[in-house]
């Protein structure tokens, strides 16, 4: 099938999780696709490219003019200077050092905090014990637009998701702003992260097949 055919089921089983697809954003993750993979996603009407990794990121940008580019993986401090002001949002700040390095370069800098709701050591993300405090903290350095997390290994995701949603209900009450972007749901838990609220789903397989090795 192809990205076009590929994008329109996503937006089919987006509908039948009961949601409209417009209110859905689709994040098309292109970790480990190369350049004409990122310009025939554009062309087939992908507007948000996400990538993993900041270096392969610039690569792709200077090459594929016109998408939106997230950055969705775990970004090193060390990484921040290359990063802040390059991507329209960086969904993956997680503690308070990382957010500081970023705002020493750019305050405007579009950011959601991540949240570890799985509670998997493997996974990146604040604790969501110490989620609140964090976004607190961003908020005041940075312009915090919401909350994202990856849902669990193994077993139902819902509970964790439907957690982070809690966490973001409780900061915008707290903080006094919305944090309209809950950035949940993957290629193989989107529907169930639909379900539980997402506005936004980074999806890479189900839009492109099989990553390269």
């Amino acid at each position: 099938m192809s990205i076009e055919e590929n994008l329109k089921a996503v937006r089919e089983r987006i509908a039948q999780a009961g949601r409209n697809p417009e209110e859905v954003t689709i994040v098309a993750v292109t970790k480990g696709f190369g350049p004409e993979v990122c310009r025939a996603a554009f062309d087939a009407g992908l507007r948000i490219l996400g990538e993993n990794r900041v270096q392969e990121a610039v690569v792709k940008m200077d090459a594929v003019q016109g998408p939106e580019w997230h950055l969705v993986g775990h970004l090193q401090t060390n990484k921040a200077r290359a990063a802040a002001g390059r991507f329209a949002l960086i969904q993956s700040v997680d503690s308070r050092h990382l957010a500081d390095a970023l705002a020493r370069v750019n305050v405007e800098q579009k950011v959601l905090v991540e949240v570890n709701v799985a509670r998997e050591p493997r996974k990146t993300g604040v604790d969501p014990a110490g989620a609140q405090e964090l976004l607190d903290a961003v908020a005041e350095m940075l312009d915090l637009q919401g909350l994202m997390a990856m849902g669990p290994a193994e077993g139902d995701p819902r509970p964790a998701f439907d957690e982070l949603r809690t966490i973001r209900d409780e900061a915008q009450q707290r903080l006094g702003k919305p944090l309209p972007i809950l950035s949940i749901g993957m290629s193989g838990d989107f529907e169930v992260a639909v379900k539980a609220g997402s506005t936004m789903v980074r999806l890479g397989t189900v839009l492109f097949g099989p990553r390269p090795r």
